[in-house]
């Protein structure tokens, strides 16, 4: 079953086109990759995912609903590359003031908070000013408010960026197991040992995509010993 459909999608600012006719259908219970260097168009394709862009040609939906749409903002937690949060509250209260957004429970808003805080290790930073955070605990913290409303669907823009690699390895061990439990994550990454951990992926070169399938089926089809071996045969960058 889809779960993000995009036809021909296409971006631009100004005269610059910064996505071309991009296709992609992420189905439920998969991790999905979108793999390539800054300013490949990463981060303006999932910001058009998520529905926090309309200004786009073509077609997307989630869950059978044409984006944006502000119903279905409540299904997708959502990781920007640049962290959106309060400075001047804790780390708890930024936790407390999300989860009343999506209006959960006073028990379950509690009990999601310890869950989320706990993934990403930052219970005993709770009670300090995120001001005071380090940029990775600043990231920590982004992720667990993605995470906060236990959304069906993740949509994360380069989450690890700055976080230590044994958290790293607990954060994706835990998308794994979300993934097992039916969600669907979206993760853009330019990271290549991360992209062999998504089922499928696109690699995405200048607003395009260049190519995409499972990380088995890329080697085999470029006879390419490794992920970045693909991306370079694909046409990622000019020898």
């Amino acid at each position: 079953m889809s779960t993000i459909v995009a036809k021909q999608v296409s971006k631009s600012f100004g005269k610059k086109e910064v996505l071309s006719n991009i296709d992609l259908t992420v189905n439920k219970g998969e991790i999905y990759g979108l793999i390539g260097p800054s300013g490949s168009g990463k981060t303006t394709l999932v910001k058009i995912l998520v529905g926090m862009d309309s200004d786009f040609s073509g077609e997307v939906s989630v869950l059978n609903r044409a984006m944006p749409n502000m119903a279905a903002l409540s299904d997708i937690g959502y990781m920007a590359q640049s962290d959106a949060l309060y400075p001047e509250l804790t780390g708890e209260e930024n936790l407390q003031f999300f989860a009343s957004l999506y209006q959960l429970k006073k028990g379950e808003r509690k009990e999601r908070i310890m869950y989320a805080a706990d993934l990403v290790q930052l219970t005993p930073h709770l009670s300090k000013k995120v001001m005071a955070y380090s940029g990775g605990m600043k990231r920590r913290l982004s992720l667990a408010i993605a995470l906060i409303h236990n959304p069906e669907i993740l949509v994360l823009d380069e989450p690890t960026i700055g976080i230590d690699p044994e958290l790293r390895l607990s954060i994706w061990e835990e998308l794994f197991r979300l993934k097992n439990e039916g969600k669907t994550i979206v993760v853009t990454t330019h990271v290549m040992d991360e992209a062999e951990k998504c089922d499928r992926l696109a690699m995405v070169r200048e607003g395009k995509i260049i190519t995409s399938g499972s990380p088995a089926q890329l080697k085999q089809q470029y006879e390419a010993s490794d992920l970045e071996d693909v991306f370079v045969k694909a046409g990622g960058k000019r020898g």
